[in-house]
């Protein structure tokens, strides 16, 4: 059976208490997992340490955490805090972002994602494993410290997200799980195979990998209010995030519509470019609708074989009562 995790909000919420009461209720629901997604709002570490003190049984994760912004050393640190706040309830994501938000927001070259994200994960577990950092690598050289403080147990799990078949090969091959995200069921099936590629050329068990898929949901009582929601999400990040999703949806088959989608933002009409996201198409990439139409959508991601996890997501136009009705509506 397909776990039930939920990926708390990426648009900015009122407060960080607002977050931590939609991660008590979802505690209370029975997800097993909030995941808080770090972009150009508040800062994930400190929202997730408010959330750790928040809530008792719920595990705690950001995905993703980026690897331009920290040091991994001091992602490592970080993993450590979080995990001893929390308790031993984190799951640790990363992953390299894309251009937009590593250029235009923090002002880093987007260089060698794929090497730069691997040598984060090693770094990460030297450090979580509270041994001498001697790292010779590609990217980084670091040696001469260790984790001053006790280094926690159990050690987190690191997930890594990906989205091309190359990057989501190399998380099969060293990660502890993949993120994947704006994926339709037809394009979450190739990238498996290069999961399951990968795990096998690490002579690894392609079920050790843990396969959580962030899904955008909208379940309402006024259902083409969701479904106008999730076809604004839909196109802004096709259209508006630079080329990552673009890219990744015309991998999937989706070539000329994400095109139409990126043209339209690129010339500022936002309507057109939500129009495009049809029916179909938005069908194949969330669960929108009523709550009995969400449901059934819903299951065509769960009912995936190899997926391990779906995150419920929200619109990022979503209002906060929309988003505790959506998470109401798809509880486990």
């Amino acid at each position: 059976m397909t776990d039930r995790t939920v990926h708390l909000p990426v648009a900015a919420q009122p407060s960080v208490e607002t977050l931590v009461d939609l991660s008590r209720r979802a505690e209370a629901l029975g997800y097993e997992r909030a995941w808080l997604p770090e972009t150009w709002g508040r800062d994930g570490v400190a929202t997730l340490t408010s959330i750790a003190h928040g809530t008792e049984e719920i595990g705690i994760g950001p995905s993703i955490l980026n690897v331009y912004s920290r040091s991994p050393a001091l992602m490592g640190q970080t993993a450590a805090t979080l995990q001893e706040v929390s308790d031993g309830r984190l799951r640790m994501g990363i992953g390299p972002s894309g251009p937009a938000v590593i250029e235009g927001w923090h002002g880093v070259d987007f260089d060698r994602p794929l090497r730069r994200t691997r040598e984060y994960v090693d770094i990460l577990r030297t450090v979580l494993a509270g041994e001498e950092l001697d790292y010779s690598g590609d990217v980084f050289n670091l040696a001469g410290f260790r984790l001053r403080s006790e280094p926690p147990e159990p050690s987190p799990p690191v997930d890594v997200a990906a989205m091309g078949p190359k990057a989501v090969e190399l998380s099969g091959r060293f990660a502890d799980g993949w993120h994947a995200t704006v994926f339709t069921p037809d394009g979450m099936r190739d990238r498996l195979d290069d999961l399951h590629r990968g795990a096998d050329l690490g002579d690894r068990d392609p079920d050790d990998v843990r396969v959580t898929l962030s899904l955008t949901c909208c379940a309402l009582a006024d259902g083409e209010r969701a479904r106008e929601l999730g076809a604004q999400h839909s196109s802004f990040y096709i259209g508006g995030m630079g080329t990552y999703y673009r890219d990744s949806l015309a991998r999937q088959g989706r070539e000329e519509v994400a095109h139409e989608v990126a043209s339209a933002w690129a010339s500022g009409d936002r309507e057109r470019a939500n129009e495009l996201v049809d029916e179909e198409l938005l069908d194949d990439l969330a669960a929108v609708g009523t709550p009995e139409e969400a449901r059934e959508r819903f299951r065509k991601f769960a009912d995936i074989d190899g997926v391990d996890a779906i995150a419920v997501g929200f619109p990022r136009g979503a209002s906060v009562d929309e988003t505790r009705e959506t998470l109401e509506a798809l509880a486990p």
